[in-house]
């Protein structure tokens, strides 16, 4: 046989294929892919911590947590964060959200329109404060404001009232009261409290405003300020004719000014009113105000606001006092008003959604 004829390697990089090694030859039109890259690990935006706050109790308004206004432009995207506002934190459907903004005429899309001005409060609010669009969330079966109570200023105007009501002192009582009542810069929701959505939470928290009124005046006629509360009473009662435990607190005011004449004419106004338009007799607590100012009876005021034994809420303890601070023959104890906490009127609950789920 034929001599074998020595093998010779060469030297080549490691891991690579010798170099007598056919390789296999590119396909046709294949281009060159560049070299992949690394990228550093994407991570999500932190939840949104801030405090942006908002008020109902005046025209709608928008603040940043340091107090910079925040514009939410446009109608339409103003009324749906009033309709939000008012559901707070319960989601509202998407069936009423249009119905609330574009009411029997809504656009040819419906869905992609209302995800259309919800983007737009996304953006009017991050735009104030980052992270702030968060806010707005996409819940089945439509949207919510995921906001404190403290975030709304109906929601601590609420929350002072109940401190107020469960207080034992009627000076603690009025200043609550006050704090509370000086919330209140206009009408709630003014400007939408017509819709089906609003309308229901607003006039509950009408509601709530007066009855704070008559408490905080109540505390005030315990403390003996009955002079500065007669022209105060005046306009509220002007306002509200045919409320009759302002007019029994007014009777009570001008009694203890010494305005006597004023007081009785105030009831046979009263009287009349209720008799013509409603065809009632005046109730036991305006007529206990009345028999009051009959009886000449006497009254004791709270001046250190303990509200102890000797006083009485309502319309300021007329009659409540001992026996050896009466006057003539004994006269049977005034009506004490109960205090209750407010009415809480709770929006109609959210249609099924007849359109598709949001993004």
């Amino acid at each position: 046989p034929p001599p074998r004829r020595p093998h010779h390697r060469h030297p080549h990089t490691p891991g690579a294929p010798p170099h007598n090694t056919p390789t296999a030859p590119p396909k046709a039109g294949a281009k060159d892919k560049p070299p992949r890259r690394s990228h550093p690990t994407t991570r999500a935006a932190p939840h949104y911590r801030g405090a942006m706050h908002f008020r109902v109790l005046t025209p709608l308004d928008v603040r940043s947590s340091d107090d910079r206004p925040a514009p939410v432009p446009e109608t339409k995207v103003r009324a749906l964060l009033a309709a939000l506002l008012a559901h707070h934190g319960r989601p509202v459907s998407t069936t009423r959200l249009v119905e609330h903004l574009w009411g029997p005429r809504p656009p040819a899309n419906p869905t992609a329109s209302l995800q259309s001005k919800v983007s737009q409060l996304r953006r009017a609010l991050d735009t104030a404060e980052p992270g702030a669009r968060k806010l707005v969330t996409a819940t089945p079966p439509g949207y919510r404001l995921d906001i404190t109570a403290e975030a709304v200023d109906a929601g601590r105007f609420t929350v002072l009232t109940h401190r107020a009501y469960a207080s034992a002192g009627t000076r603690e009582r009025a200043d609550l009261l006050g704090e509370a009542l000086d919330l209140w810069h206009g009408p709630a929701f003014a400007g939408f409290a017509d819709s089906d959505l609003v309308r229901p939470v607003a006039e509950s928290l009408e509601e709530q405003r007066l009855t704070a009124l008559e408490e905080r005046a109540a505390a005030r006629l315990e403390l003996g300020e009955h002079a500065p509360l007669t022209g105060e009473l005046a306009g509220l009662v002007a306002r509200h004719p045919l409320r009759e435990r302002l007019r029994a607190l007014q009777l009570t005011a001008l009694y203890r000014a010494g305005r006597q004449s004023e007081a009785l004419a105030a009831y046979g106004e009263i009287r009349t009113r209720l008799a013509e338009e409603l065809g009632v007799d005046p109730g036991p607590e305006l007529t206990a105000a009345h028999q009051t100012i009959l009886r000449q009876e006497p009254w004791r005021t709270s001046p250190r606001g303990t509200g102890g034994a000797g006083s009485t809420g309502g319309t300021g303890a007329i009659g409540s006092a001992g026996a050896d601070d009466r006057t003539g023959d004994a006269a049977p104890a005034a009506t004490t008003a109960t205090v209750s906490a407010p009415l809480s009127v709770a929006p109609p609950p959210a249609a099924p959604p007849t359109a598709p789920h949001p993004r």
